[in-house]
């Protein structure tokens, strides 16, 4: 048997091998680093887990797709923006992640997000795998019928590579409701079938299941919750700042309200809005998403109690929990060392690895309960597994059955992520429980089905 450091100096070396591999990739270097340094006492207990291959397979994408996408504006000019669908890994069910329409979205960017997907998916015990996707393509802005020629284009190649036993998009940044809308309608005129498992996140009308816009950020603050009463505290009364202003701030923050918590932030590029009353979610959801308008529009017509700061770090705003909901490393060293001096309990991630490595590193040093991405912000892939069983049954569920198993997957993901970190000398260690618990899953169906 290795022993610990013979396993982390081989960990080191492929490290050193996926960034040669991959260069000009730092996202997806960033996400490599934050699951390999973890993994040496799991593969040094487990020797099937250093057979040679095996973590060398897992960080290879089983499949890259870039593609081209044309598109008309309304004045007739022609843009041409990058399609992406990384699909990184099936050994457990078919490729399930989301598509993200962004001016940053780049083939590092979707690694990363793919890798992350693999453990993320594992962890919520459903048989689906990592993957996912995207364009550089902005919908900020732009007319419905603009989204809609764009989002035709894109489907008109995208159609090739997935299926409801294949790959299974769902939406992510930029892409929600009327994009999945404008997506599944191109890829039932072209495949002339009504497919409804093959996208998740549709309308209600229509294949979609009730609680999926509400699933990311309700499950991030239901492990949040487990986490405080893991250490014999619950939301009720607690403070809490939020970032972002999209579907997983919105919801986050309506879920703290319901447990009693009150979220007093929410921000976009522009800046960031102080609530002293609390964020009035009625408002928030009418300026954000009826109007598409910007933040300070909330500041301007809610009154006294709000305030709106161009730029600046919506962490300076003192709080007893954060939950970061916006986008990858928007919490860095600083930021960490301002909460833990206006004395944080838990930080939960709602976004795609928004906490910087040496952001995450201070808060676990400081005694902050810290929740990953890949355990805390799983909500929303469970309920989009379970979009997909209730259209493989052509049935519906009720809001109140698809919470409960909201509830139930989140609570499970947190006590397999704080039991597994036990079993491996890191008690309190999310970080370190989510890489291993979902990396074992993962690892011991590679192993059954052979070397593909």
């Amino acid at each position: 048997m290795t022993t610990r450091r013979e396993t982390q100096t081989r960990l080191d070396q492929l490290l050193k091998e996926i960034e040669h591999r991959n260069p000009a990739q730092p996202e997806f270097h960033q996400a490599a680093h934050e699951v390999l340094e973890t993994l040496a006492p799991v593969v040094a207990a487990r020797p099937e887990y250093a057979e040679p291959g095996l973590i060398e397979r897992l960080v290879e994408p089983e499949r890259q797709v870039m593609f081209r996408v044309p598109w008309q504006d309304d004045q007739g000019r022609v843009h041409v923006n990058r399609g992406f669908r990384v699909e990184f890994n099936s050994a457990l069910g078919p490729y399930k992640g989301g598509l993200r329409f962004h001016p940053s979205v780049n083939l590092g960017v979707i690694k990363f997000l793919g890798f992350e997907q693999i453990f993320k998916n594992a962890l919520t015990g459903l048989g689906i795998g990592g993957g996912k996707g995207g364009s550089d393509f902005d919908p900020h802005g732009r007319s419905d019928a603009e989204v809609m020629r764009f989002c035709q284009s894109f489907m008109t190649e995208l159609y090739r590579h997935i299926g409801e036993h294949t790959d299974v998009p769902a939406g992510d940044i930029g892409v929600g409701g009327r994009e999945i809308g404008y997506l599944f309608g191109q890829y039932r005129r072209i495949t002339n079938r009504w497919e409804a498992g093959v996208l998740t996140g549709k309308g209600q009308g229509w294949g979609g299941s009730l609680i999926r816009p509400e699933a990311t950020g309700y499950g991030n603050v239901l492990f949040a919750a487990a986490m405080l009463r893991e250490r014999g505290e619950d939301l009720e009364g607690q403070t809490a700042v939020v970032s972002g202003s999209g579907n997983v701030a919105i919801y986050t923050i309506e879920k703290l309200a319901a447990l009693g918590a009150n979220a007093v932030t929410c921000s976009d590029s522009s800046g960031y809005v102080v609530d002293e009353k609390g964020i009035d979610l009625d408002l928030l959801k009418q300026i954000k998403e009826v109007e598409r308008g910007r933040v300070d529009a909330y500041a301007e017509r809610r009154g006294s109690s709000a305030r709106f700061v161009p730029g600046g770090s919506v962490w300076d705003v003192p709080a007893d929990i954060a939950l970061p909901s916006a986008t990858q490393n928007e919490l860095d060293e600083n930021d960490a060392a301002t909460l833990i001096h206006n004395g944080v309990k838990a930080v939960s991630e709602g976004a795609n690895m928004p906490a910087t490595p040496e952001a995450v590193h201070l808060l676990q040093k400081a005694g902050v309960a810290f929740g990953p991405g890949k355990a805390a912000n799983a909500g929303g892939v469970a309920v989009s597994a379970l979009e997909m069983a209730q259209n493989h049954a052509r049935t519906s569920w009720t809001a109140a059955r698809v919470e409960e198993e909201l509830t139930h997957i989140m609570n499970d993901i947190h006590t397999t992520c704080h039991e597994t970190a036990e079993r491996y000398d890191a008690p309190g260690d999310y970080v370190t429980g989510a890489n291993i618990a979902g990396f074992e899953r993962v690892a011991d169906a590679m192993l059954a089905q052979g070397v593909i």
